[in-house]
């Protein structure tokens, strides 16, 4: 017989007494947070700014790129929640292996690198596309 709580409750949502308030945190409409805890897990999902199309088109392709090498993150999520760009899930197995502080340093420090990941796509496509523009363009002068 299983265990009542092996699965994440944040997940399954069956024991409504096992969910704390979820928290938005944000720092405008297109910078959000979502923390949902429960007894057993946590579930962070992260919305990354998108100035323009090209930002959306970079974030979609570089979070699809990371899920799909979730198993490599142990507590990053294959599909993120609706809404969000990524999600985490951190279970009381992940707290009880890690250190918690250093749970919280490298989801930090995740973000980090991706918003400077992708701020780098997007200097270079933007260079890439004046380089072709220049090119394209040098015929006519």
């Amino acid at each position: 017989m299983a265990e009542r709580h092996n699965k994440p409750e944040v997940e399954t949502q069956k024991t409504l007494e096992a969910l704390l308030n979820p928290m938005v945190i944000a720092r405008n409409e297109n910078e959000q947070i979502l923390i949902e805890s429960s007894i057993n897990s946590v579930r962070v999902s992260i919305k990354i700014k998108q100035a323009d199309d090209i930002e959306e088109i970079l974030v979609h392709k570089f979070t699809r790129f990371l899920t799909g090498r979730a198993e490599h993150f142990f507590i990053l999520r294959r599909a993120p929640i609706e809404g969000y760009d990524i999600s985490f899930l951190i279970t009381n197995f992940h707290a009880e292996k890690m250190l918690k502080h250093k749970l919280v340093d490298f989801i930090i420090e995740f973000m980090e690198d991706v918003d400077k990941e992708i701020s780098e796509m997007k200097l270079f496509l933007n260079a890439r596309a004046r380089f072709v523009a220049e090119a394209y363009l040098t015929p006519f002068d």
